[in-house]
């Protein structure tokens, strides 16, 4: 990381973290973006938080991704800037954004299962979280 890469805000660090899944099948679904979007108009956590800042945080995310390292780089900008309480709800909305469209591809499927091991989610807890997400997505 450099002095160019911005820190981010704890809400920052989520929505960086649901578009970084969104990319990660190479393709950002419609679904994806209605559901960060409706992620950020009605959850309590983004109270206060511009949606304008989607754009540049998007940004942040691809620029990042183009680096060879640059997922190591975000997830390092993510973990310093989420506190320990919004762990378990950043892979809670990490998971969300991956089952919106209905499909899990294998990529979204690695990308989660490195969020679990970046953020250090208990592997129970993982699965508790995994299933709400297929449950509320469920066609």
């Amino acid at each position: 990381m450099d002095d160019a890469t911005p820190s981010l805000s704890p809400q920052d660090s989520l929505v960086a973290l649901m578009i970084t899944v969104s990319v990660a099948d190479s393709a950002i679904r419609t679904a994806e973006l209605v559901a960060i979007e409706q992620i950020v108009d009605h959850l309590p956590i983004f109270a206060g938080f511009d949606p304008d800042r989607i754009k540049v945080i998007s940004q942040t995310v691809f620029d990042l991704l183009e680096d060879e390292d640059g997922l190591d780089a975000l997830f390092g900008l993510i973990r310093d800037a989420l506190p320990e309480r919004l762990v378990e709800t950043a892979y809670v909305l990490a998971c969300d954004i991956a089952a919106s469209d209905g499909t899990l591809t294998q990529s979204e499927l690695r990308l989660l299962e490195e969020i679990r091991f970046e953020l250090n989610i208990d592997r129970l807890h993982a699965a508790a979280i995994e299933r709400g997400a297929r449950a509320r997505f469920m066609h």
